[in-house]
């Protein structure tokens, strides 16, 4: 059975979880589109100021499903995107969290590197596998991983394939921080929580797309004092 995708809001957060613990939370397109939804879900609901996304079980994710009948391996037809999800994490206007509780390999590290926050298990295994199977990472982790920690620390995991635990992870900056797995999902909602309570989520939303935003320094200065114009002027931004 494909992994589904399930959301819960409470407490101003949208908590997604990849819902097929059986098989590790495998993906395929299904999950890919229903991710997508649950995205755009949370995106339109104003009671969601943060989304947490996690893994159903031990897993985050353990990557494509490989069986057979799944058409990973098939050849890309029409329409094909290497970046299934859409909306990415990166372009929803509040804050992300992945909760990685467990293995994420392949495409379920490069869609946790689309989150703004990486929390994640100190004994996950964690990989972008793809040129031993004679391809390449894909959901822009070209991009995403190269941004996040430079293009040697990128290097060695996209033209390597090798796996790495989440405690090396987060001491190369590629997750925030790295705790035992039970503490994985509470801490993330415990952050979630805290940001959805005191954070404004104008302020968030724009320092977020200057964040994720390939700008120059004087073009993030622009931005930076446009925001304070829109932000000063109303009347929770005065303080």
């Amino acid at each position: 059975m494909p992994t589904g995708v399930t959301l819960e809001v409470a407490d101003g957060v949208g908590l997604v979880t990849l819902d097929g613990a059986d098989r590790l939370n495998v993906f395929t397109a299904a999950t890919g589109r229903d991710l997508g939804e649950a995205y755009r879900a949370c995106e339109a609901d104003a009671d969601v100021r943060v989304v947490v996304l996690t893994g159903a079980g031990r897993a985050f994710c353990a990557g494509a499903d490989l069986a057979p009948e799944s058409g990973s391996f098939a050849p890309p037809g029409p329409g094909f995107s290497a970046s299934p999800v859409r909306p990415p994490a990166f372009e929803l206007s509040t804050l992300v969290v992945a909760a990685i509780n467990g293995p994420a390999i392949g495409i379920g590290l490069t869609l946790a590197l689309q989150a703004d926050v990486r929390l994640v298990a100190e004994d996950a295994r964690l990989a972008v596998p793809q040129v031993r199977f004679g391809v390449v990472g894909d959901a822009q982790s070209h991009w995403s991983l190269r941004r996040a920690v430079g293009l040697a620390a990128a290097a060695d995991l996209l033209l390597t394939g090798r796996t790495i635990t989440g405690a090396e992870a987060a001491a190369r900056g590629i997750a925030t921080r790295a705790l035992p797995a039970e503490e994985v999902l509470p801490a993330a909602l415990d952050l979630a929580r805290d940001v959805a309570a005191h954070a404004d989520p104008a302020a968030v939303a724009l320092s977020k797309q200057m964040l994720w935003s390939d700008l120059s320094a004087a073009e993030t200065e622009r931005a930076e004092t446009d925001a304070h114009r829109v932000l000063m002027g109303r009347l929770d931004g005065r303080h």
